[in-house]
């Protein structure tokens, strides 16, 4: 009867095991599908050609603007920001990591205690000493519905946006130091085209000031001289002011002082032909926000699973194995073993909304996520949208501005001459000279924003991918 009853002991355990083993199956992680993004076909204006990759050191091909960028990389401070994240993620997933396997600690322990003789069984007070050794592990949890299994998805997924983050932040500090370099070369060269006007219009000035204090000229001319001097001056004050705040910009994006070299816009050359665009959805892979985004969804995709496992018994082990003795010397005699195994469950049955809110919480987050990808995909191919069309747009101004400013230049040398001759007022002059320095200036303009086009389209493609160390492999090296 007894051998018939242990029988039935072993079965039902077994059947209440295999319960649960499949119950926990049930609960496995459901695949997670990335949302899919409408982009057309192709890119306004692209030409034919498959995605090509080239490092920004090779596609940048200035020695000058390479020189601040790798300054910027070593020494720039949102960048050691960003890759303290990744070291913060990472050292979180692996505190998230250890709750999937049990915590086990080592403990000694000594105690001297006196009983009286009133509760004493042998009726006079006993005073006793005990030793203990042992190891323990405590509230071990059974992760049968996969609730600690998403949780160090989750964690793993934040640790990739973290990396995807810093290679996003790392091509953002190189295009804006290059940017910003670009702009300081801009605004020199029209620094020196408008003093070189303002030193004109003194000379003009000067000489209608004397010939006004002689008589030989109307205080209408002179007012004129003296009116498109000051216009040159404002424009001189106003130029160099952005010229100092650029620089300070420049300077806190390398992170140290240092004298910025000079560089000659004119010279810049990008390789702009070694670059291919490739398909839209080439930026799904190469974008490395786009990927951070995608690592978050990820994220929030796991803890919606996390959340409605909490509903889930949870079935923990505690126990401990030791020897003790009530002598030092007869610790680790034979016999004196002792252990302890406490398997629990708790059910969860009244919490106040407190589970069901959590798993609305993480859907909301879900869906917060999805939007934010679908927004970072959208403003990605815009970026190189407006990129493409700034590129074709820009070049053929620029053409446009170069045989314009040939004829300015000429207008206003044959307008001095006909004033040298008394075929017109001084008033031509002017007018000239002004339209002449407007030109100048907007020339220079849209050179700048031309090599503006030509770092934006690059980065906007996904930048420097080639080189970029993949966080999954990261994670496998770093963590061995």
């Amino acid at each position: 009867m007894q051998q018939i009853f242990f029988s039935h002991r072993i079965h039902s355990s077994v059947v209440a095991l295999s319960m649960l083993v499949f119950l926990g199956g049930c609960q496995n992680i459901a695949p997670f599908i990335a949302p899919q993004v409408a982009l057309p076909a192709q890119y306004p204006l692209q030409q034919s050609g498959k995605y090509h990759v080239l490092a920004w050191s090779d596609y940048v091909n200035d020695p000058a603007l390479i020189k601040v960028a790798y300054l910027a990389l070593a020494h720039n401070h949102d960048l050691k920001i960003a890759a303290l994240r990744v070291q913060e993620a990472q050292a979180a997933y692996g505190i998230q990591r250890s709750e999937s396997w049990p915590s086990i600690s080592g403990s000694a322990a000594y105690e001297r205690s006196r009983v009286p003789a009133d509760l004493s069984f042998i009726g006079r007070a006993v005073t006793s000493d005990q030793y203990s050794v042992g190891v323990g592990m405590n509230q071990w949890e059974l992760d049968l519905w996969g609730r600690i299994l998403t949780l160090n998805a989750a964690a793993l997924q934040q640790f990739f946006a973290a990396e995807y983050n810093q290679l996003a932040v790392r091509n953002s500090i190189i295009q804006q130091s290059i940017q910003s370099y670009l702009t300081l070369s801009e605004l020199e060269k029209r620094i020196y085209f408008a003093k070189r006007s303002v030193q004109s219009y003194e000379r003009s000035v000067r000489i209608f000031k004397r010939r006004y204090e002689v008589g030989a000229s109307s205080k209408v001319e002179y007012m004129q001289a003296q009116t498109l001097l000051s216009n040159g001056q404002a424009l001189l004050i106003q130029l160099q002011n952005s010229q100092d705040m650029t620089a300070n910009y420049l300077l806190q994006l390398i992170g140290q002082s240092m004298e910025i070299p000079k560089l000659d816009l004119d010279q810049v050359v990008f390789k702009t032909a070694g670059l291919q665009t490739g398909l839209p959805s080439d930026l799904l892979l190469n974008r490395p926000d786009i990927r951070a985004a995608e690592a978050l969804l990820h994220s929030r995709h796991a803890d919606i699973h996390a959340a409605r496992a909490a509903f889930f018994p949870r079935i923990a082990l505690t126990g401990s194995f030791g020897i003790a003795s009530t002598e030092l010397d007869g610790l680790f005699k034979s016999g004196n073993k002792l252990w302890s195994f406490a398997p629990s469950i708790s059910i969860p049955i009244f919490n106040a909304g407190r589970l069901k809110n959590n798993l609305i919480l993480a859907e909301v987050r879900r869906d917060i996520a999805v939007a934010d990808y679908e927004k970072t995909v959208q403003n990605a191919f815009r970026e190189v949208a407006d990129a493409l069309v700034q590129q074709q747009h820009l070049s053929r101004q620029l053409q446009i501005q170069n045989q314009g400013l040939t004829a300015f230049r000429e207008t206003a040398r044959l307008a001095q001459l006909r004033y040298d001759n008394g075929a017109v007022g001084y008033l031509d002059v002017l007018d000239a000279q002004r339209n002449l320095l407007s030109a100048e200036q907007q020339w220079i303009e849209t050179q700048s924003a031309l090599m503006q086009s030509y770092v934006s389209l690059y980065f906007a493609l996904g930048g420097d991918s080639s080189v970029a160390k993949q966080p999954e492999q990261y994670l496998l090296t770093s963590l061995e």
